[in-house]
């Protein structure tokens, strides 16, 4: 049972996670200093170092928790709830992203941002990989459901379409995922596809 003491605690650390994760996307894990987060949520530096041993840590448990509201919460279930149709979950990705680049808040993928910033092969530059590789294995399963033959490189690919997408709409070209979109309706089109067995329905 969580004493008074424990839900305080437990209350202080989800409110300077979620400034960290409000600064971290909005302008860069290099660009947001302790001192920033601290002033912004009302935490004392104790209480960061208490449930945090370094900003390492708190870069680490941000991108968690952009994997979980972002990856799985927005994107994922976005396309799910898009249509049932196998390649049309595909193109979903576009079409979410498109509202997404419309947004006057559009802050880019922290992944990718993350990624370039942190020193190669460190933990925060391994972690930004793999929650990459999450969004690809995520991809292939939408390749393998429209049966499509070389799912993993396929899921590269439309990770390259996508990543690129992003970028442009950064640079300001926010009908970057329209066109990345057309550019996906012609992959999808001349990909190979598994064949059917003899008799399958």
């Amino acid at each position: 049972m969580l004493t008074a003491v424990d839900t305080k605690s437990s209350k202080v650390r989800d409110r300077i996670m979620h400034t960290a994760y409000r600064l971290f996307s909005s302008r860069g894990v290099s660009q947001v200093g302790i001192d920033t987060i601290l002033a912004e949520s009302g935490a004392a530096k104790a209480s960061l170092y208490k449930h945090f041993k370094s900003k390492e840590d708190l870069v680490l448990a941000f991108l968690e928790m952009r994997e979980d509201l972002w990856t799985r919460g927005w994107l994922e279930a976005g396309v799910r709830e898009a249509t049932d149709d196998p390649d049309g979950r595909l193109l979903a990705v576009f079409d979410v992203f498109d509202t997404w680049f419309r947004r006057r808040d559009f802050e880019g993928c922290a992944f990718v941002n993350v990624l370039l910033e942190s020193e190669v092969n460190s933990p925060v530059h391994r972690a930004a990989a793999r929650h990459l590789a999450t969004i690809r294995h995520f991809l292939r399963g939408l390749a393998q459901d429209a049966g499509l033959e070389r799912p993993k490189e396929f899921a590269e690919v439309w990770h390259f379409l996508m990543k690129g997408s992003i970028v442009s709409a950064f640079e300001g070209e926010r009908l970057s995922a329209v066109r990345a979109r057309g550019a996906g309706e012609s992959i999808l089109e001349n990909w190979p596809r598994v064949a059917k067995r003899a008799g399958a329905a």
